[in-house]
């Protein structure tokens, strides 16, 4: 999210210029375009959806572009408890009534310094932090192929995530174009967080602690160099209303990380298959729309649509290896108020899921089955920002 120190674009109403009938029929239809052709061509994971917390809105909900040679901080957050269980998109009611339900809580920090080169382009890096826990109890044959004793997993897992640096640019200049734009992103993740934590825990009740890795679902890195893609518009329709479209995608070339996937004591070896975790790809997209309430200098309301998730083919590399391809959809109802003249900014959104889909990997099509992944009711996401 962008937006100016120098020029608010809530004071220049009538510098829309001719073509922004145009250019908000182009940004809506690419927002609807692209969630259409998502739905049905990105499948994607449970269980820990997309390592994101993403943005809603644009520069006219809060102030402006930001102006060259500044700075802008951020510090991001997002929660989340999945334990409901899909087989595509059909909930697995019967793991929560035998308490065999996989709990994660995942609590996401991303710290983010924002340098504005020039009116058009600018360099972000991101540092994320991860905080999160995994627990099931899967009683005694409660499920196929459970083995004839009690099983019981909890890992608590911490630690730095994966750094990514970018350069964004707007297509548009800035100067000329305060009421829509589209700004891209391109640049590179570094396999900076641990992806093979390990926790001593005892799974076989009255038998002695195993060392054991976390899943893949609660690790803080993916374990791969991967290649982060984002773009972000907004139109405003008029004085006080926009819309907005955000997405990104993460492309990771390797097919997997090199970290073993290994079963719960008592179940089957997993197939060559799903030998080692698969290095997938994730994705994030959000359209919505934002109302800036006059009598409360600051304040925009937002409310929009939200999908995340992993998709089952990735756009470069092999397809093998071990992953819960699943998506979510949530509505996404939200606050944004800007502070001391657009230099501080506190955003906040509770996010509902509305639909989730645990669609079959590729080598679940290969060994013809169809596992299930864990998803979230509710998300909770909050972020501030500073500029200097």
């Amino acid at each position: 999210m962008q937006f100016s120190t120098s020029k608010n674009p809530r004071n220049n109403q009538n510098e829309a210029g001719k073509h922004g009938t145009v250019r908000v029929l182009a940004v809506l239809f690419a927002a609807v375009t692209t969630l259409c052709f998502s739905a049905g061509q990105l499948d994607a994971q449970g269980c820990v959806v997309a390592h994101s917390v993403g943005e809603v809105g644009g520069p006219e909900s809060d102030g402006g572009y930001l102006a060259p040679n500044h700075w802008q901080f951020t510090l991001d957050y997002r929660h989340l408890y999945s334990f409901r269980h899909f087989v595509g998109s059909v909930a697995q009611e019967y793991r929560q009534q035998g308490n065999s339900e996989v709990r994660n809580r995942i609590n996401l920090i991303d710290m983010g310094v924002t340098y504005q080169v020039t009116p058009r382009f600018s360099v972000i890096g991101v540092v994320p932090a991860e905080f999160a826990s995994r627990r099931y109890f899967i009683a005694a044959g409660s499920i196929n192929g459970a083995p004839a004793t009690d099983l019981i997993g909890a890992w608590g897992v911490s630690g730095m995530g994966d750094i990514s640096l970018m350069g964004q640019g707007w297509i548009w200049d800035p100067t000329k174009n305060p009421k829509h734009n589209i700004q891209i992103g391109f640049g590179v993740q570094m396999p900076t967080g641990r992806d093979n934590i390990q926790n001593d825990l005892v799974e076989i009740p009255g038998q002695p602690a195993v060392n054991a890795t976390a899943d893949y679902s609660v690790q803080p890195g993916i374990g791969v160099w991967a290649i982060p893609v984002s773009v972000e518009s907004f139109q405003a329709l008029n004085s006080a209303m926009q819309v907005y479209f955000n997405g990104s995608y993460l492309i990771t070339p390797s097919e997997t990380n090199g970290v073993a996937n290994s079963s719960p004591p008592g179940f089957p070896a997993p197939a060559p298959q799903n030998a080692f975790v698969s290095a997938a790809d994730e994705y994030l997209l959000q359209a919505g729309v934002g109302y800036m309430f006059a009598k409360v200098h600051g304040l925009t309301m937002t409310g929009g649509l939200r999908k995340e998730g992993v998709p089952a083919h990735d756009l470069i590399g092999g397809d093998e290896g071990f992953r819960r391809p699943g998506y979510a959809v949530s509505l996404e109802p939200g606050v944004i108020y800007s502070m001391h003249g657009g230099h501080d900014l506190i955003t906040a959104n509770i996010d509902r899921a509305v639909y989730r889909n645990r669609i079959a990997s590729v080598p679940d099509l290969q060994l013809g089955q169809h596992g299930d992944a864990a998803f979230a009711d509710w998300l909770w996401l909050a972020s501030f920002q500073h500029r200097f």
